[in-house]
């Protein structure tokens, strides 16, 4: 039977894996949030998922093993089905002569163990694997092999009729021709995006060329072709993803932006949807929204010792403005829903202006911005400020008047937390100076300013050590008297992470806390190198410091610091 959330807790304390004091921070994030006490316990970083399947392995007294380096015979791999595998998340490791060994997270259902006792007419042993593993795993076995299976048997199913009418006729009802008549492009669409999501995927791009259509998956940063469908099927593929979004078919000149909500293999996702026309047809871009990998806590986010301590006491401030830049994609909405996490209480209020809301996060009031209606951020923020909150996100600020009323809001006793588009944090300040608003507000209400940045993470199960390349090292202003006490590493390529050595992203931050000669120099509209030398010298680390710091630990390669941090003057 599936461990229920008492029992995972009660195994974990007694495998000594999950302190006493943790629980309640657990079940208070997992009331916050929602699902399994599993998923908050990891989001947390209370427990890994190794430590749980270990776990619920000595409870119920079954072996543990890893699957991420497993090879199994194809043989193996067909006694199970790809649809029971993935329904059941349960992979085949071993076939004997009346005997199948199953891998899966937790234990089965009776009913449905029977069921598969039946369908192989054999006995089955199961075994416990880590959960994170398994997903990759099956994914590995069944996932890309039968997505490229399953496309090419769907498209042996198009024909110049079926398709003709989607999006090139100048008639009919486009709409009905694109979904349900269109089944095989309902399931193509479907297996793309649930691919995406099991790939870990940040983002779908769907993008239409001359003579053919490409779809990328952005995974760890990094843009990765994995479909290449014809030409003729691109009027059906971006009719259903319209759709889906319930964006208007027929409109094809002008941008649109859409919205779509899925459960894939029990986890609810959302898909931001950007449709542009381009010179060949229109490009769409789904932005994948995982509400499980944004509610985390705020020690894993990656900040060092000390940024980790100031980060902490700056967000506990009474009133002022903390600003988060950095571009598109870099973490920013992750790293303040951690913070509005800690500081969610009974006796708090907080209020949201979001566009569009991301998460939804439980006890904190978040309005959705419409500027179709007027309600935009200002003037949503200037309701907000009648509802007397403690604390206010705003999550962007984009012009003079959100700016205004954010300044306003933090002069007068509330903590404002935001978003701003610059290249580091000293930027913001000339930002806002620039935006409109006096130079003195920006130096009164400004308590803090954190740019950020992603970088991909070696990967755990190939790494090894490495000696940085000189030329790197020479790039990155080190010596060779930074190798010593250093444990530079890389990964050498395994199954787990496709191959390329990196699993995973992690935070690097540049946080700069206002102080008496900043403020000053923010005042009097000093230039940014100079208001950047005196964060410095008041204790700033900067982003390629925070890099290389990270890289000095084995957490990421130097090659990926030099990559992200100093790109532009290689």
């Amino acid at each position: 039977m599936p461990v229920a959330d008492n029992d995972l807790v009660q195994a974990l304390v007694a495998a000594g894996a999950l302190k006493d004091a943790d629980v309640k921070k657990a079940r208070d994030a997992q009331q916050r949030a929602g699902g399994p006490i599993r998923d908050s316990l990891v989001s947390l970083g209370l427990v890994s998922e190794e430590q749980i399947g270990q776990a619920i392995a000595g409870r119920d007294n079954l072996k543990f093993i890893h699957v991420g380096d497993l090879e199994i015979s194809p043989a193996v791999i067909e006694t199970i089905p790809q649809a029971q595998a993935k329904k059941f998340q349960i992979l085949p490791v071993e076939r004997t002569a009346g005997n199948v060994t199953l891998a899966c997270a937790e234990p089965l259902e009776f009913e449905t163990l029977d069921n598969l006792r039946f369908i192989l007419n054999s006995n089955i042993e199961l075994v416990i694997a880590p959960k994170d593993e398994l997903a990759d795993a099956i994914n590995r076995f069944y996932g890309g092999a039968t997505v490229d299976e399953s496309v090419d048997s769907m498209l042996q199913e198009f024909t110049d009729s079926d398709i003709a009418p989607v999006g090139e006729g100048a008639g009919g009802n486009k709409e009905a021709d694109a979904s349900d008549d269109d089944a095989p492009v309902v399931r193509l669409v479907r297996l793309i995006i649930e691919e995406a999501v099991r790939s870990r995927a940040s983002d779908i791009h769907v993008e239409c060329m001359a003579d053919k259509m490409r779809i990328r998956y952005r995974i760890d940063g990094i843009c990765q072709v994995v479909q290449t469908p014809p030409k003729r099927l691109q009027g059906s593929i971006i009719s259903r993803l319209k759709i889906l979004s319930r964006i208007d078919i027929a409109e094809k000149r002008r941008p649109q932006d859409g919205r779509i909500f899925m459960r894939i293999d029990g986890r609810d996702i959302d898909f931001r949807v950007s449709c542009l026309p381009s010179s060949h047809g229109e490009s769409v871009v789904l932005r994948i929204l995982d509400k499980q990998k944004a509610l985390i806590g705020l020690d894993r986010l990656g900040f060092e010792g000390e940024d980790y301590e100031k980060f902490h006491r700056i967000i506990r401030r009474p009133n002022g403005i903390f600003l988060v830049t950095g571009p598109t994609g870099s973490g920013k909405t992750t790293t303040l829903y951690a913070a509005l996490n800690e500081l969610n209480r009974p006796d708090v209020k907080i209020i949201s202006a979001e566009d569009p809301v991301e998460y939804n996060l439980a006890g904190i009031n978040q309005c959705q911005v419409h500027d179709q209606i007027g309600l935009t951020f200002a003037r949503i923020l200037r309701s907000i400020l009648r509802q007397a909150p403690n604390i206010i996100l705003i999550g962007e600020i984009r012009a003079l008047d959100v700016a205004e009323v954010a300044v306003q809001a933090a002069l007068t006793g509330h903590l404002v937390f935001s978003t701003l588009h610059t290249n580091d944090a000293p930027s913001a300040i000339t930002r806002l100076i620039d935006m409109g608003i006096k130079p003195f507000l920006v130096a009164s209400s400004v308590q803090a300013i954190m740019a950020q940045r992603l970088v991909r993470r070696v990967c755990d199960r190939c790494k090894e050590p490495e000696t940085p390349d000189p030329k790197v090292m020479q790039v990155m202003g080190l010596t060779e008297q930074d190798l010593v006490g250093a444990s530079f590493a890389h990964g050498k390529g395994c199954p787990a992470c496709s191959n390329t050595g990196y699993r995973g992203r992690q935070g690097i931050f540049e946080l700069m806390e206002m102080n008496s000669s900043i403020r000053e120099l923010a005042f009097n509209r000093a230039p940014v190198d100079q208001v950047r030398q005196q964060a410095i010298m008041s204790g700033m680390r900067t982003l390629q410091d925070d890099s290389i710091a990270k890289a000095k630990k084995g957490i990421t390669t130097l090659d990926e610091a030099m990559r992200i941090t100093v790109r532009g003057e290689v």
